[in-house]
C-alpha cells in the first residue's frame, strides 16, 4: 500500500511542481489536493504526469460547490480526482443543533447525488467540532452521517481523538461509510506546541499500528492519506511518515 499526501501538509514548500519530483523517492506516488493547487489545474496535471504522481482524491469547500459545481467537475476532471471530500465548516457557520446538522447533512447529501450522476465519490471530511455533544446527547457526525445517508466518511482520526472519542468506536460503527484516512499523530502533552501539538507519524501518542488495522478490518478499499497541520520541515515530515506508515502497513493485515 502506497499512502497518499494531503498537499495542504506541504503548502509552506516554496515550489508546489518542484515538489512533486522529490514525492516518488520518499515513496508517495499518490497526493490529495486542496484549494492551494487548483489555481491552475492543467499545468499541476502535467507536472503530476511528469513525476508518476496521480490524485485520487480532492478537497473542495461546499460553498465552491454550491456557487458553481461545474467549476469544481472542471479541477476534478483535469486532476483524475474520483472521490472529493468537503473539508471544513468555518466556526460561524457551525450548527449548534441536531436540526441545524441534519440540515448540513440534507446539503451534503444533495451536492452528493449531483456527483455521483458524474461517477465522482462525495464525502464528508471530519475535524474535532463534529465530536462535541449535542444538547440532545448525540454527536454532529451522528446526525450529519443519518441525514446524508449516501455520502461517503474520509476519517481524520487524530481529530477524533482530540474530539474526545475513540476513533475505534467510529470506524467501527460507520465502516460501510468509510472511503479515505487521514493518518496524522498527536505529540505527548506539552510538547511540539510551534506545530499545533502534532507529530511526525510514529513519533505521537496514536496507536496507529490498532487504527490501522481497525480500517483494514473494515474496508479493503480505503485511500491511506498522510497529514500533518504544521509541520515544521514539511519535507523531512514526508519522508519520516511514509517511512513509518510502510512499517505500520507491513505489521498489519486484512
Amino acid at each position: 500500500m502506497t499512502p497518499s499526501l494531503q498537499l495542504y501538509s506541504m503548502r509552506d514548500y516554496a515550489d508546489q511542481i518542484a515538489l512533486l519530483a522529490q514525492l516518488p523517492e520518499m515513496g508517495i506516488t499518490k497526493v490529495e489536493g486542496y484549494g492551494g493547487v487548483y489555481g491552475d489545474p492543467s499545468a499541476y496535471r502535467a507536472a503530476m504526469d511528469a513525476n508518476g504522481i496521480s490524485m485520487p482524491s480532492g478537497h473542495i469547500g461546499l460553498e465552491d460547490i454550491e456557487t458553481d459545481f461545474e467549476a469544481t467537475i472542471d479541477i476534478i476532471n483535469t486532476l483524475g480526482i474520483t472521490r472529493v471530500f468537503a473539508p471544513y465548516l468555518e466556526e460561524k457557520d457551525r450548527p449548534a443543533t441536531s436540526e441545524g446538522w441534519a440540515g448540513l447533512g440534507k446539503r451534503l447529501n444533495s451536492a452528493g447525488q449531483k456527483y455521483a450522476d458524474r461517477g465522482i465519490t462525495f464525502g464528508w471530511h471530519n475535524h474535532d467540532f463534529e465530536f462535541s455533544a449535542l444538547p440532545d446527547g448525540g454527536t454532529p457526525m451522528d446526525v450529519l452521517l443519518e441525514a446524508a445517508p449516501d455520502i461517503k466518511w474520509e476519517a481524520d482520526l487524530a481529530w477524533v481523538v482530540r474530539g474526545d472519542r475513540d476513533p475505534i468506536e467510529f470506524i467501527q460503527r460507520y465502516a460501510s461509510r468509510l472511503s479515505a484516512i487521514h493518518v496524522k499523530d498527536i505529540a505527548a502533552a506539552g510538547e511540539n506546541l510551534d506545530q499545533d501539538g502534532w507529530a511526525d507519524l510514529g513519533t505521537g501518542t496514536l496507536d496507529w499500528a490498532a487504527l490501522l488495522q481497525a480500517c483494514r478490518t473494515a474496508s479493503g478499499d480505503l485511500i491511506y492519506v498522510l497529514e500533518h497541520d504544521k509541520p515544521l520541515d514539511p519535507v523531512g515530515y514526508a519522508k519520516r511518515s511514509a517511512a513509518a506508515f510502510k512499517t505500520l502497513w507491513e505489521n498489519t493485515h486484512d
